[in-house]
């Protein structure tokens, strides 16, 4: 919204936002009648909220729309982001508000169901469009994650064994399935096997895990172990002690949540080998481990405390929400003016700490074990990584093994609609932020060698603007397109990154069976290099070369899609120039166009409904 189109009520609202707690939560745009038009979700809803009457803050077309029947504005806070994710989803599908349709599909969240009103309950995973029914089951969720959900409903068959099977199944059966052979399952449909107070006894029990009481539960079992050990049944105490044992597993994180005492804090964990290094920060909000990352450099030579307090700079710095309290796991240089000035950005404290003792210290001990897991797993990926550099590097005449990889790729059918792409790889693993598509300007007709070059122009261009080069280029085509490589390079002044050519040939070559059909062509040098069939080098090169391919015909056919859909508005009475760009702006393809009524593209599209069913005719008739 700029500042020449401000009135009295945005100006309102502007500082209505102004004054929103930096806080995660959900916020609702309501209209002047109260009707809510539009649920977010934030973890800062000043800042988010602020967004929307900031010029150019929100780039999506239906926010002008929105912002002009917008007369009041609501928020919900939530203690977590998570919980944030769950309330707005509860609040769309309680509102349904009519600017949240096209970005909201109609997956729900899933919860657990527990339907204690059967003989013998089962526990399962559902999906609740319109919330619990009042069926008599009991149901907990709703959950974010579907396959975490799933997950812990594995593991508390695994702990409790109840049954998992259908009713079907259930009542078909004759004898134990494999689940009661692996003691996953007490087999209640077959007689004589447990009882129905054993059974209940076990529901209970999973009831009391699923409503956080695992505490509760872990001391009844206890005590019911050591009284079976008491009275010499110790098949059935070894029994028991099983069950406590894994639940303590499954509750071990939220042991670690419950430590912190309710704080917003991160720790910190480092682990080092050599050059290399890694971080690792765990994340406490309000009590709750949120969750982790880490955090990888190489080719280090300073001290750790060097390379901790330059983590701690350049990344709280740049984070939006700060912790009450950072834990780290040794005095870092200059520790009190870098709090001091994380105190200044959050308004409130931030303490760096380095805990020496107690339950801080063990989870600054538990960081650095999960520093150094991340460290081992992303050394046995690196190994493997820095081989296949060093063979490119070999083969290819490098002068160092390439980190970053990026390849171009041009899609057209006989010139038309021609699209391209580069991918980036780093480390060989693919780097979307780098992932960049073009839609050709400057060439007419079937002409890839034309395309590519303005494509790789662009890109070499931007390249130098920005100093972000790869150290190897790769094109898909043969000596051609290495020619056109070279020349756009030249013309631009690039000197930074090796250029090679990736062709797969449709003959391979006489007696040369252990070699693979690609060729990849290097400047000055006149026959191609081959690799053997399975070299890890060359299939990087060509999972490379094809995400490219597949990236460029992605764009492609999303260009063809709007161009059909273009064609057929043309024939449409009272379609012009405005309303074929708001109908291409809210329905995109003619699929879409043709699922809906007349009615449904009237409303949607803002157009007259007798301009909209000519176009409803006319679309039906292209089908």
């Amino acid at each position: 919204m700029t500042t020449a189109n401000k009135t009295p009520t945005s100006e309102r609202l502007g500082a209505l936002a102004e004054g929103l707690p930096a806080a995660p939560g959900v916020y609702l745009f309501k209209g002047a009648n109260g009707e809510v038009l539009y649920v977010g979700k934030a973890k800062d809803l000043r800042s988010r909220v602020k967004s929307y009457f900031r010029s150019g803050g929100d780039a999506r077309y239906q926010i002008p729309f929105l912002l002009a029947r917008l007369n009041d504005i609501d928020v919900l806070l939530t203690d977590t982001e998570k919980e944030a994710v769950l309330l707005e989803d509860t609040l769309i599908k309680e509102h349904k508000p009519p600017y949240n349709i096209d970005f909201k599909d109609d997956k729900t969240l899933v919860s657990l169901k527990l339907d204690t009103a059967h003989e013998w309950p089962r526990l399962e995973v559902v999906r609740l469009p319109h919330g619990p029914p009042d069926d008599g089951a009991r149901y907990f969720g709703p959950y974010a994650s579907a396959a975490e959900t799933r997950s812990t409903l594995r593991e508390m068959f695994k702990i409790f064994s109840v049954r998992s099977c259908s009713d079907t199944v259930f009542r078909g059966r004759t004898r134990p399935c494999l689940y009661y052979d692996i003691k996953q399952c007490v087999a209640p449909c077959v007689d004589g096997h447990t009882t129905r107070e054993e059974y209940d006894e076990l529901v209970r029990q999973v009831v009391l895990h699923l409503e956080g009481r695992s505490d509760e539960l872990i001391r009844t079992l206890t005590d019911e172990m050591h009284q079976a050990s008491e009275e010499l049944r110790f098949e059935e105490a070894g029994r028991l002690l099983g069950r406590v044992q894994a639940i303590e597993r499954t509750v071990e994180r939220q042991k670690v949540a419950r430590q912190a005492l309710m704080r917003n804090q991160d720790i910190l964990g480092l682990y080092r080998e050599g050059d290399r290094l890694t971080i690792h920060r765990l994340t406490v909000r309000r009590g709750t481990l949120v969750g982790g990352e880490a955090h990888h450099f190489g080719r280090i030579h300073l001290p750790d405390e060097v390379v901790l307090a330059d983590f701690l700079a350049r990344f709280y710095l740049n984070e939006e929400v700060l912790p009450e309290e950072v834990l780290v796991p040794m005095d870092a240089p200059e520790a009190e003016a870098l709090s001091a000035v994380l105190s200044e950005r959050r308004g409130r404290p931030v303490r760096l700490l380095v805990p020496r003792r107690g339950e801080a210290r063990q989870l600054v001990v538990l960081a650095c074990r999960n520093a150094e897991q991340a460290f081992r797993r992303r050394s046995d990926e690196g190994q493997a990584t820095e081989a296949i550099q060093a063979e490119l590097a070999a083969k290819l005449r490098l002068p160092r093994p390439p980190e970053t990889i990026e390849c171009v790729d041009i899609s057209a059918i006989s010139g038309t609609r021609a699209a391209g792409s580069i991918v980036r790889f780093v480390d060989g693993k693919p780097a979307k932020r780098g992932y960049r598509k073009y839609r050709i300007r400057t060439v007419e007709g079937p002409d890839d060698y034309a395309m590519m070059a303005e494509v790789l122009a662009r890109r070499l261009r931007r390249g130098l603007e920005e100093d972000d080069l790869p150290d190897l280029l790769l094109v898909d085509g043969g000596k051609g397109q290495l020619t056109i490589a070279l020349a756009a390079m030249k013309d631009l002044g690039v000197e930074g990154p090796a250029v090679a050519a990736l062709a797969k040939e449709r003959d391979r070559p006489a007696g040369a069976s252990r070699w693979g059909q690609e060729r990849i062509y290097l400047p000055g040098r006149k026959n191609p290099v081959l690799f053997p069939r399975n070299s890890s080098a060359l299939f990087l090169l060509q999972r490379i070369r094809d995400e490219a391919h597949r990236f460029a015909q992605a764009y492609h056919a999303t260009l063809r899609k709007k161009q059909t859909l273009r064609s057929i508005l043309d024939e449409v009475p009272g379609i012009g120039t405005k309303r074929k760009q708001q109908i291409l702006k809210v329905f995109r393809s003619t699929k879409r166009l043709r699922e809906a009524s007349p009615e449904e593209i009237a409303r949607r599209a803002a157009i007259p409904k007798a301009v909209a069913q000519a176009l409803h005719e006319i679309l039906s008739i292209e089908t």
